[in-house]
């Protein structure tokens, strides 16, 4: 590993910027957070401040790594520590140039920031935190952030971490703990869920307002500070420092002298008025690089879901840069349209009303690439079609392909005072191309039309034949464009 010590802001931008698109864990806010007259940026509910894309989501954060330096050695990871590439890291200050630098060009609306691990997980946490309580409360920057949170490190740090952070997310890397352990032999699940059950955790203790200490353990209350790193020639370092009890005086002239948060001073007690990760927390899963099947992966995030609360799964196919007998052949082309499926399944998850079982089973584990989910359900559940739009309820509505939430929400809402007719339903947002095999308008198809399993089959593959082409061959792990307006492939309606 060489580390190169002496570059410019820009080279090590070029470096870690590049090194961090394989990561794909982040998404829109969510967070409404206004701007202030001392300070710079806003966050605005399902985008970053006042810039969106065509379906809402944001369209421009800066997205890099703290450090590319680790000490692990993952078999799939491009910066594992076994390969042999320039290595470099930020400092706390050149985050904060850089996000500003960026953002007053009216380059990016927030920042997206994850890391390797330089020493140990612990100390690489702090730094993070250090570069967004800088960004923060000296430099009083409003925008939104995403920040990851390395499995490991002390939970003091991270619940930190999450009073400055608009998101949080904590990667678990591969579907199954075996998987883990065959290609990531330095972490583990528990590890790796620890931080997940403190977010979630965090989250739901409500802590929306007021100052909070950080750091109780078995009655002793501990804080953290942020200290003047006198070791370091440079103005701009800094460190934390724990402190041993204190009793609530103690806290309270603390909390009294320390409330006006500004430009960090020495011992400047770690106090927050803010609420912890307001925008939720997500993960990620490695897709290709071990052999689990749809239905494994699938059953993982439904458990994600209702175990840790989280806001999204993300699935990222393998891209295969290391050479290693564990893995696919160097040059193998990445499961782009199997990792399409996932999300939509996922979106199907979590508002349609589907569960894991429903999609697949352990006689049927993977999907069929070249449909979707829904279509691939549907036409197997034939029995259950075709439906009456008039009298359908909301949830059989959403099973019906090219029908999504939007448009099952108006044929609901317009049916009470109307008959609807196809024109009607094209109008409301209905893709009748594919759901005309699957519903019935005042008791008639629109077109007569074969109920059967094998011809609706070789319709739908027809109807998505080019579309499958292009994502089959398409690049999904390249930043985000500031001028890409076109919806994410896994939310297109279903």
């Amino acid at each position: 590993m060489v580390v190169i010590e002496d570059l410019t802001l820009e080279e090590k931008l070029t470096i870690l910027s590049d090194a961090a698109k394989y990561d794909v864990a982040c998404t829109s806010s969510g967070v409404d957070r206004k701007g202030e007259s001392n300070g710079i940026g806003n966050t605005v509910a399902c985008g970053i401040c006042h810039s969106f894309a065509a379906d809402g989501r944001c369209i421009s954060l800066l997205k890099i790594l703290y450090t590319n330096e680790c000490i692990y050695d993952c078999k799939y990871c491009v910066n594992r520590i076994s390969n042999d590439t320039l290595r470099t890291s930020f400092t706390p200050e050149e985050i904060c140039d850089l996000t500003l630098q960026f953002y007053r060009r009216n380059y990016i609306e927030g920042l997206f920031l994850s890391s390797g691990i330089r020493k140990n997980p612990t100390q690489t946490m702090e730094e993070i935190y250090i570069a967004l309580r800088l960004l923060r409360e000296k430099h009083h920057f409003n925008g939104y952030i995403h920040v990851k949170a390395i499995p490991g490190a002390d939970p003091q740090v991270i619940e930190l971490v999450g009073y400055l952070a608009d998101r949080m997310s904590t990667n678990l890397e591969l579907p199954t703990a075996d998987g883990l352990k065959e290609l990531a032999p330095n972490k583990t699940r528990r590890a790796i869920l620890s931080p997940l059950r403190q977010i979630q955790q965090g989250i739901g203790m409500g802590q929306q307002s007021g100052i909070h200490m950080i750091g109780k353990n078995s009655g002793k209350d501990r804080s953290l500070f942020l200290d003047r790193d006198t070791t370091k020639k440079k103005e701009d370092g800094w460190k934390l420092s724990k402190i041993g009890k204190i009793d609530a005086s103690q806290k309270k002239e603390m909390l009294l002298k320390n409330t006006d948060a500004g430009v960090p001073q020495l011992n400047l007690p770690v106090v927050s008025k803010s609420s912890f990760v307001p925008a939720g927390q997500s993960t990620q899963m490695i897709v290709g690089a071990t052999p689990e099947n749809d239905y494994q992966i699938l059953t993982v995030a439904e458990a994600l879901y209702r175990k840790f609360d989280l806001k999204r799964v993300f699935y990222s196919a393998y891209v295969a840069l290391n050479e290693d007998e564990k893995l696919p052949a160097v040059g193998t082309k990445p499961p782009l349209l199997r990792e399409h499926r996932l999300y939509q399944a996922d979106w199907l998850l979590r508002f349609y009303g589907f569960e894991a079982g429903e999609l697949l089973s352990e006689e049927k584990p993977n999907f069929n690439v070249y449909i979707d989910p829904k279509c691939e359900w549907a036409i197997r559940h034939l029995e259950y079609f075709p439906v009456e739009v008039q009298t359908a309820s909301y949830q059989m509505l959403l099973r019906v392909p090219g029908i999504g939430v939007k448009s099952a929400r108006r044929i609901v809402g317009a049916r009470v005072s109307t008959k609807l007719d196809f024109d009607g339903l094209r109008r409301i947002g209905v893709v009748l191309k594919r759901a005309h095999y699957f519903i019935t308008c005042n008791g008639k198809m629109m077109y007569q039309t074969k109920i059967e399993e094998d011809y609706i089959t070789r319709r739908i593959l027809e109807l998505d034949q080019r579309k499958n082409w292009e994502l089959d061959y398409d690049v999904t792990f390249k930043q985000l464009s500031l001028f890409d307006d076109s919806m994410p492939l896994a939310e297109q309606r279903m």
